[in-house]
């Protein structure tokens, strides 16, 4: 903290902005890295179990039980509750086919759960990408608020050069510093985010099939 009391000493406002706002882009990006790590991995243990606890279920109600006790992030009950309820009689939906119907109801369901878990996932792409030329921006600008203030003194020398040109130079590495934990955080919750949404679309497959069996009319 001590070597970067002379850069925040020197800096003028623009430069402080731009650390605050390097700052704050940090932290919003560990607060969601440590919240979406909570929560894929309960999803992971949850649709795992739940799965395995509908289909080993002896009726639909004990399967809606369990799901209800398992599911704590509401992914895999909307699927079974799409693909129970009946279309809204009177409307175009339900005078189309109950294949089509169905598949509609399914999907929307699906999409909803995946908006769940694919949210903050633009903020760490956002700030993956945007903290390094954040960073070069506030290095450009020390650089010339350091060459205004020396030409402004009449004594040009490397000294006087050097020692703010190099504490400009941390408004980069600082960019890249906040970038990195970002973008490997997308990748990493980018692959598990996958592995759910194909769990998922299993699951609601499974069910399609399911439904369709039971409604379909006799030989």
């Amino acid at each position: 903290m001590d070597g970067l009391a002379p850069f925040w000493e020197r800096a003028d406002s623009v430069a402080r902005f731009v650390a605050l706002l390097l700052l704050a882009m940090s932290v919003a990006a560990w607060v969601v890295i440590g919240w979406k790590s909570w929560l894929l991995r309960r999803v992971r243990r949850d649709i795992a179990r739940g799965t395995a606890a509908f289909w080993s279920a002896p009726t639909l109600a004990e399967a809606r039980q369990r799901l209800q006790a398992i599911d704590r992030q509401r992914l895999l009950l909307p699927l079974l509750d799409a693909a129970a309820a009946p279309a809204p009689a009177g409307t175009l939906e339900a005078a189309g086919q109950a294949q089509a119907q169905l598949t509609r109801r399914l999907r929307d369901a699906l999409h909803a759960g995946l908006a769940q878990l694919q949210f903050g996932q633009v903020l760490l792409a956002s700030v993956g990408s945007t903290a390094p030329f954040v960073g070069l921006f506030g290095t450009v600008w020390g650089i010339y608020h350091a060459l205004v203030g020396v030409a402004a003194s009449g004594r040009l020398s490397i000294e006087k050069v050097a020692g703010p040109v190099g504490e400009a130079l941390i408004m980069t590495a600082a960019g890249i510093a906040v970038a990195i934990p970002g973008v490997l955080a997308y990748n990493v919750f980018g692959q598990r985010i996958a592995a759910a949404e194909a769990e998922l679309e299993g699951f609601a497959h499974d069910l399609r099939e399911q439904a369709l069996d039971g409604r379909a009319p006799p030989a």
